[in-house]
């Protein structure tokens, strides 16, 4: 008994040193290299609508955990057919320069319309 309340006391005290100490929390980058044919495409977040910027671009992720994300993003041009495309980011970099050295490529060919 005296065993179990000690390996209790010891574990009650590590997990209370890991919140005080700040192991939770800690900050991993993801990033994505986004490439249209042709280039110039607006990169869309159809999560809430935000431009990421036209391609070529790279775009990087902020979390608390190194758990994937599912972004779905929508590629426009003037003249050509919207093409959306779904995909998970990880976020296993410790600083966002690192993901950005190593970023997931996203490539499309995007169709043009006819007139």
């Amino acid at each position: 008994m005296k065993k179990l309340c000690n390996s209790l006391c010891l574990l009650i005290a590590v997990v209370y040193l890991c919140f005080l100490g700040g192991c939770t929390g800690a900050k991993m980058y993801g990033a994505a290299k986004f490439v249209s044919t042709p280039p110039g495409a607006e990169v869309i977040n159809l999560k809430d609508d935000t431009n990421m910027g036209m391609t070529p671009v790279l775009v990087t992720w902020e979390g608390e955990e190194e758990k994937p994300e599912y972004v779905t993003v929508e590629f426009r041009k003037t003249g050509y057919r919207e093409k959306i495309t779904s995909f998970y980011v990880n976020k296993r970099h410790k600083t966002r320069e690192e993901a950005a050295t190593a970023p997931q490529p996203i490539s499309v060919e995007l169709e043009k319309r006819k007139n």
